[in-house]
Protein backbone atom coordinates (compact mmCIF):
# COMPACT_ATOMS: atom_id res chain seq x y z
CA UNK A 1 0.00 0.00 0.00
CA UNK A 2 1.48 3.62 -0.80
CA UNK A 3 1.37 5.53 1.86
CA UNK A 4 1.26 9.83 1.53
CA UNK A 5 3.11 12.36 3.61
CA UNK A 6 1.02 14.75 5.25
CA UNK A 7 2.65 17.58 3.26
CA UNK A 8 2.01 15.68 0.07
CA UNK A 9 -1.43 14.63 1.07
CA UNK A 10 -2.04 18.52 1.57
CA UNK A 11 -0.65 19.16 -2.16
CA UNK A 12 -2.62 16.39 -3.80
CA UNK A 13 -5.95 18.18 -1.85
CA UNK A 14 -5.50 21.71 -3.22
CA UNK A 15 -4.84 20.38 -6.50
CA UNK A 16 -8.10 18.92 -6.75
CA UNK A 17 -9.75 22.08 -4.72
CA UNK A 18 -7.78 23.91 -7.57
CA UNK A 19 -9.42 22.05 -10.29
CA UNK A 20 -12.59 22.58 -9.46
CA UNK A 21 -12.39 26.03 -8.10
CA UNK A 22 -12.56 27.38 -11.50
CA UNK A 23 -16.44 26.70 -11.15
CA UNK A 24 -16.61 29.14 -8.21
CA UNK A 25 -15.79 31.86 -11.05
CA UNK A 26 -17.57 30.92 -14.03
CA UNK A 27 -20.79 29.87 -13.09
CA UNK A 28 -22.11 30.55 -16.93
CA UNK A 29 -19.91 29.83 -19.81
CA UNK A 30 -20.67 30.87 -22.92
CA UNK A 31 -19.54 29.46 -26.61
CA UNK A 32 -19.57 31.33 -29.63
CA UNK A 33 -20.20 29.87 -33.06
CA UNK A 34 -20.02 30.70 -36.54
CA UNK A 35 -22.44 31.98 -39.09
CA UNK A 36 -21.69 29.39 -41.35
CA UNK A 37 -25.64 28.75 -41.73
CA UNK A 38 -29.29 30.35 -40.32
CA UNK A 39 -29.45 31.19 -36.89
CA UNK A 40 -32.54 28.75 -35.90
CA UNK A 41 -30.27 25.91 -37.78
CA UNK A 42 -27.00 26.66 -36.23
CA UNK A 43 -29.11 26.60 -32.76
CA UNK A 44 -30.66 23.67 -33.16
CA UNK A 45 -27.31 21.41 -34.03
CA UNK A 46 -25.54 22.68 -30.96
CA UNK A 47 -28.27 22.37 -28.23
CA UNK A 48 -27.47 18.76 -27.94
CA UNK A 49 -24.02 19.75 -27.29
CA UNK A 50 -24.74 22.96 -25.06
CA UNK A 51 -27.13 20.24 -22.50
CA UNK A 52 -24.04 18.00 -22.88
CA UNK A 53 -22.02 20.21 -21.53
CA UNK A 54 -23.94 22.24 -18.63
CA UNK A 55 -24.92 18.13 -17.28
CA UNK A 56 -21.60 17.19 -17.79
CA UNK A 57 -19.87 20.20 -16.48
CA UNK A 58 -22.20 21.22 -13.75
CA UNK A 59 -22.48 24.98 -14.63
CA UNK A 60 -25.19 26.83 -17.06
CA UNK A 61 -23.89 26.74 -20.96
CA UNK A 62 -24.99 29.13 -23.17
CA UNK A 63 -24.49 29.83 -27.18
CA UNK A 64 -23.22 32.95 -28.17
CA UNK A 65 -24.24 33.93 -32.06
CA UNK A 66 -23.26 36.99 -34.06
CA UNK A 67 -24.57 38.19 -37.18
CA UNK A 68 -20.70 37.71 -39.05
CA UNK A 69 -17.54 36.42 -37.97
CA UNK A 70 -16.26 39.38 -36.60
CA UNK A 71 -18.71 39.49 -34.05
CA UNK A 72 -17.56 36.11 -32.55
CA UNK A 73 -13.68 36.96 -32.95
CA UNK A 74 -14.16 40.27 -31.00
CA UNK A 75 -16.51 38.65 -28.25
CA UNK A 76 -13.68 36.19 -27.60
CA UNK A 77 -11.22 39.12 -27.90
CA UNK A 78 -13.36 41.22 -25.34
CA UNK A 79 -13.10 38.16 -22.98
CA UNK A 80 -16.87 38.66 -23.18
CA UNK A 81 -17.41 35.08 -24.17
CA UNK A 82 -14.84 31.69 -22.34
CA UNK A 83 -15.02 29.62 -25.79
CA UNK A 84 -15.78 29.43 -29.92
CA UNK A 85 -15.99 26.95 -32.31
CA UNK A 86 -13.76 28.62 -34.68
CA UNK A 87 -12.92 28.29 -38.45
CA UNK A 88 -8.84 28.14 -39.21
CA UNK A 89 -9.30 31.51 -40.85
CA UNK A 90 -11.30 33.22 -37.96
CA UNK A 91 -9.05 31.30 -35.33
CA UNK A 92 -6.02 32.88 -36.83
CA UNK A 93 -7.92 36.30 -36.69
CA UNK A 94 -8.51 35.95 -32.90
CA UNK A 95 -5.12 34.54 -32.42
CA UNK A 96 -3.49 37.81 -34.17
CA UNK A 97 -6.33 40.62 -32.89
CA UNK A 98 -5.66 39.10 -29.31
CA UNK A 99 -1.74 38.65 -29.74
CA UNK A 100 -1.62 35.29 -28.98
CA UNK A 101 -4.43 34.91 -26.34
CA UNK A 102 -6.34 31.99 -27.36
CA UNK A 103 -5.45 28.49 -27.66
CA UNK A 104 -6.69 25.88 -29.63
CA UNK A 105 -7.68 22.14 -28.12
CA UNK A 106 -9.69 20.10 -30.87
CA UNK A 107 -10.75 20.11 -34.40
CA UNK A 108 -13.17 17.75 -35.75
CA UNK A 109 -12.09 14.36 -37.29
CA UNK A 110 -13.92 12.95 -40.44
CA UNK A 111 -15.41 9.95 -41.38
CA UNK A 112 -12.62 8.82 -42.98
CA UNK A 113 -10.19 9.94 -40.30
CA UNK A 114 -9.48 13.09 -42.54
CA UNK A 115 -9.21 16.42 -40.15
CA UNK A 116 -9.84 19.01 -43.44
CA UNK A 117 -11.98 19.85 -45.63
CA UNK A 118 -12.60 22.17 -49.08
CA UNK A 119 -12.78 25.48 -50.61
CA UNK A 120 -15.06 25.23 -53.64
CA UNK A 121 -16.73 27.48 -55.71
CA UNK A 122 -20.16 27.06 -57.05
CA UNK A 123 -22.87 28.32 -59.61
CA UNK A 124 -25.85 27.47 -61.23
CA UNK A 125 -25.45 24.18 -63.05
CA UNK A 126 -27.65 26.21 -66.12
CA UNK A 127 -24.99 29.21 -66.16
CA UNK A 128 -22.82 27.97 -68.41
CA UNK A 129 -19.96 28.51 -66.79
CA UNK A 130 -18.00 25.07 -66.09
CA UNK A 131 -14.85 27.09 -65.01
CA UNK A 132 -12.92 29.89 -63.14
CA UNK A 133 -12.04 31.03 -66.67
CA UNK A 134 -15.67 30.81 -67.66
CA UNK A 135 -16.40 33.42 -65.19
CA UNK A 136 -14.45 36.10 -66.16
CA UNK A 137 -16.15 39.25 -65.95
CA UNK A 138 -18.59 37.59 -63.55
CA UNK A 139 -20.52 38.57 -60.43
CA UNK A 140 -18.50 36.93 -57.22
CA UNK A 141 -19.11 36.22 -54.21
CA UNK A 142 -16.79 35.45 -50.82
CA UNK A 143 -18.63 34.49 -47.64
CA UNK A 144 -17.14 36.57 -45.15
CA UNK A 145 -13.66 38.37 -44.80
CA UNK A 146 -12.89 35.81 -41.41
CA UNK A 147 -13.74 33.03 -43.47
CA UNK A 148 -11.42 30.14 -44.02
CA UNK A 149 -13.06 28.51 -47.32
CA UNK A 150 -15.67 31.22 -48.11
CA UNK A 151 -12.41 34.28 -48.70
CA UNK A 152 -8.87 32.89 -47.38
CA UNK A 153 -8.21 30.16 -49.32
CA UNK A 154 -9.81 30.81 -52.51
CA UNK A 155 -8.38 34.35 -52.66
CA UNK A 156 -5.37 32.84 -51.96
CA UNK A 157 -5.23 30.28 -54.46
CA UNK A 158 -6.78 32.08 -57.01
CA UNK A 159 -3.60 34.73 -56.77
CA UNK A 160 -0.92 31.95 -56.22
CA UNK A 161 -2.36 28.89 -58.07
CA UNK A 162 -4.95 30.51 -61.00
CA UNK A 163 -2.40 33.55 -61.69
CA UNK A 164 -5.17 36.52 -61.02
CA UNK A 165 -6.88 38.96 -58.53
CA UNK A 166 -9.84 38.23 -58.04
CA UNK A 167 -11.05 42.16 -58.19
CA UNK A 168 -9.56 42.75 -61.53
CA UNK A 169 -10.42 39.10 -62.89
CA UNK A 170 -14.35 39.24 -62.04
CA UNK A 171 -16.53 42.47 -62.72
CA UNK A 172 -17.63 42.49 -59.06
CA UNK A 173 -15.99 41.07 -55.68
CA UNK A 174 -18.61 41.12 -53.14
CA UNK A 175 -19.38 38.88 -49.38
CA UNK A 176 -22.28 37.07 -49.28
CA UNK A 177 -22.17 37.56 -45.23
CA UNK A 178 -22.59 33.49 -45.17
CA UNK A 179 -21.91 30.55 -46.64
CA UNK A 180 -26.02 30.08 -47.12
CA UNK A 181 -26.51 33.03 -47.89
CA UNK A 182 -23.92 32.96 -51.06
CA UNK A 183 -25.25 29.30 -52.19
CA UNK A 184 -28.99 31.49 -51.83
CA UNK A 185 -27.45 34.18 -54.16
CA UNK A 186 -26.61 31.89 -56.37
CA UNK A 187 -29.59 30.23 -57.17
CA UNK A 188 -31.25 33.69 -56.84
CA UNK A 189 -28.87 35.16 -59.90
CA UNK A 190 -27.24 37.53 -57.56
CA UNK A 191 -24.03 35.99 -58.02
CA UNK A 192 -22.67 34.28 -60.87
CA UNK A 193 -20.31 31.91 -58.57
CA UNK A 194 -20.15 31.87 -54.62
CA UNK A 195 -17.11 30.21 -52.21
CA UNK A 196 -18.29 28.11 -49.99
CA UNK A 197 -17.22 24.80 -48.63
CA UNK A 198 -17.20 21.16 -48.93
CA UNK A 199 -16.02 18.00 -46.54
CA UNK A 200 -16.43 15.64 -49.37
CA UNK A 201 -18.15 15.20 -52.65
CA UNK A 202 -21.23 14.67 -51.16
CA UNK A 203 -21.23 16.31 -48.21
CA UNK A 204 -21.04 20.43 -48.53
CA UNK A 205 -23.06 23.58 -47.55
CA UNK A 206 -25.11 23.36 -50.79
CA UNK A 207 -26.31 19.70 -50.40
CA UNK A 208 -27.32 20.55 -46.97
CA UNK A 209 -29.12 23.29 -48.01
CA UNK A 210 -30.87 20.77 -50.54
CA UNK A 211 -31.45 18.34 -47.53
CA UNK A 212 -33.15 20.82 -45.90
CA UNK A 213 -35.32 21.83 -48.52
CA UNK A 214 -33.74 25.61 -48.71
CA UNK A 215 -32.77 24.94 -52.20
CA UNK A 216 -33.92 22.69 -55.28
CA UNK A 217 -31.75 19.32 -55.54
CA UNK A 218 -29.64 20.06 -59.05
CA UNK A 219 -29.52 23.85 -59.25
CA UNK A 220 -26.26 24.19 -58.09
CA UNK A 221 -22.66 22.56 -59.10
CA UNK A 222 -19.49 22.71 -58.04
CA UNK A 223 -16.20 24.88 -60.47
CA UNK A 224 -13.37 24.72 -58.53
CA UNK A 225 -12.11 22.88 -55.54
CA UNK A 226 -8.84 24.09 -53.19
CA UNK A 227 -6.29 21.63 -51.79
CA UNK A 228 -7.26 19.98 -48.73
CA UNK A 229 -7.62 22.76 -45.66
CA UNK A 230 -7.21 22.09 -41.76
CA UNK A 231 -10.24 21.88 -40.14
CA UNK A 232 -10.79 24.95 -37.80
CA UNK A 233 -10.73 24.34 -33.78
CA UNK A 234 -12.45 24.75 -30.58
CA UNK A 235 -10.71 27.71 -29.02
CA UNK A 236 -10.76 29.48 -25.58
CA UNK A 237 -8.83 32.37 -24.37
CA UNK A 238 -5.57 31.43 -22.44
CA UNK A 239 -6.41 33.53 -19.92
CA UNK A 240 -9.07 30.68 -18.35
CA UNK A 241 -7.76 28.48 -15.54
CA UNK A 242 -5.87 25.59 -17.44
CA UNK A 243 -8.46 23.21 -15.10
CA UNK A 244 -11.42 24.80 -16.93
CA UNK A 245 -9.85 24.57 -20.34
CA UNK A 246 -9.25 21.12 -19.97
CA UNK A 247 -12.51 20.47 -18.55
CA UNK A 248 -14.44 21.63 -20.95
CA UNK A 249 -12.07 20.10 -24.12
CA UNK A 250 -12.50 16.87 -21.84
CA UNK A 251 -16.58 16.74 -21.77
CA UNK A 252 -16.18 18.27 -25.51
CA UNK A 253 -14.21 15.14 -26.53
CA UNK A 254 -16.46 12.42 -24.46
CA UNK A 255 -19.70 14.07 -26.36
CA UNK A 256 -19.75 11.50 -29.51
CA UNK A 257 -19.64 8.69 -27.70
CA UNK A 258 -21.39 9.76 -24.49
CA UNK A 259 -24.40 11.00 -26.41
CA UNK A 260 -24.40 9.86 -30.05
CA UNK A 261 -27.65 10.27 -31.11
CA UNK A 262 -26.80 14.27 -29.90
CA UNK A 263 -23.75 14.07 -31.65
CA UNK A 264 -25.15 13.18 -34.73
CA UNK A 265 -27.24 15.98 -35.04
CA UNK A 266 -24.77 18.21 -34.20
CA UNK A 267 -22.60 16.91 -37.07
CA UNK A 268 -25.00 16.55 -39.44
CA UNK A 269 -24.10 12.98 -39.44
CA UNK A 270 -27.10 10.67 -41.47
CA UNK A 271 -28.60 7.26 -40.29
CA UNK A 272 -26.08 6.01 -43.19
CA UNK A 273 -23.02 6.67 -40.82
CA UNK A 274 -21.57 4.00 -38.65
CA UNK A 275 -21.65 5.20 -34.79
CA UNK A 276 -19.93 8.28 -34.27
CA UNK A 277 -16.43 7.31 -31.93
CA UNK A 278 -13.51 9.39 -31.84
CA UNK A 279 -15.19 12.73 -33.27
CA UNK A 280 -12.33 15.19 -31.95
CA UNK A 281 -8.93 15.22 -31.73
CA UNK A 282 -6.27 17.19 -30.20
CA UNK A 283 -4.49 20.43 -32.21
CA UNK A 284 -2.23 23.14 -30.97
CA UNK A 285 -1.41 26.71 -32.45
CA UNK A 286 1.06 24.92 -34.60
CA UNK A 287 -1.23 23.28 -36.55
CA UNK A 288 -2.36 26.65 -38.02
CA UNK A 289 0.20 29.15 -38.28
CA UNK A 290 0.14 28.53 -41.85
CA UNK A 291 -3.53 30.40 -41.77
CA UNK A 292 -1.86 32.95 -40.00
CA UNK A 293 1.19 33.67 -42.29
CA UNK A 294 -1.77 33.07 -45.38
CA UNK A 295 -3.91 36.40 -43.41
CA UNK A 296 -0.84 38.17 -42.91
CA UNK A 297 0.34 38.05 -46.94
CA UNK A 298 -3.49 38.16 -47.92
CA UNK A 299 -3.61 41.99 -45.53
CA UNK A 300 -0.42 43.06 -47.80
CA UNK A 301 -1.38 42.02 -50.78
CA UNK A 302 -4.56 44.06 -50.46
CA UNK A 303 -3.10 47.14 -48.97
CA UNK A 304 0.25 47.75 -51.47
CA UNK A 305 -2.23 46.97 -54.42
CA UNK A 306 -0.34 44.93 -56.04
Amino acid sequence: MKLFTTSALVAIMATAATAEGWKDDYQVLKFGILSGENEKDRLMRNEPLRVYLEETLGVKVEIFTAGNYDGVIQAIAADQIEIARLGSSAYAAAYTATDGGVVPTLTGKALNGDTGYYSIVVTRCDSGIESLEDAKGKVHAFADPDSTSGYAVPYFNMVTREGFKPEEFFSTVTFSGSHEAGVTGVVNGTFDTAATYQDNETDGVYQRMEDKGMIEPGLVCKIWQSPEITSGPWTFRKNLPQALIEDVTAAIESFPTADPEGYKLYSSWTADNPNPDDGFVRVDHDRYQWIVDMRAWIKEQRRSGS
